[in-house]
């Protein structure tokens, strides 16, 4: 993944895409402080696995960002954060729909045979890390928890 965020900085740099340029070195930067955290605690580089998590980071982030400026009449810096939010998006893996999301969540639950409520912490790690980066997690959370209820 490193690779192709080198690259698509190189095109966004030829292209003159200040936006894209911004947004592929906040990604890098973040990447290379997880990297140094890591290292910090002896463990190797990051895996494409912790790339994903710190791009979903990044998009609720985001997403979250740019609902509060408009709440504020901010809508110029709404619209640059759905920008960044697009281009974060762009290098994550397809996003599971709901139903495929539901379905999801209703197979692990019989892969773990889960019986209630207090086994929706393993059912949901389990969902984090066969589909990190493809789905919503909050969403994931409630189907969860309406299948266990």
């Amino acid at each position: 993944m490193r690779d192709m965020f080198n690259a698509a900085l190189k095109d966004a740099i030829k292209a003159g895409d200040k936006r894209r340029v911004a947004t592929l070195r906040l990604i890098t930067a973040a990447v290379k402080d997880r990297d140094i955290a890591a290292r910090s605690e002896g463990k190797d580089a990051v895996s494409d696995q912790e790339i994903l998590q710190i791009l979903a980071k990044m998009i609720k982030q985001r997403r979250e960002s740019a609902t509060t400026y408009e709440e504020a009449g901010r809508l110029e810096l709404a619209a640059q954060e759905r920008e960044e939010l697009e281009i974060i998006e762009s290098f994550m893996p397809k996003q599971l729909g709901e139903d495929e999301t539901r379905a999801a969540c209703q197979q692990i639950i019989a892969d773990l045979n889960a019986g209630g409520l207090k086994d929706m912490g393993k059912c949901m790690g389990a969902l984090k890390e066969k589909y990190a980066g493809q789905m919503d997690f909050s969403q994931a959370s409630k189907a969860v928890k309406d299948l266990l209820s």
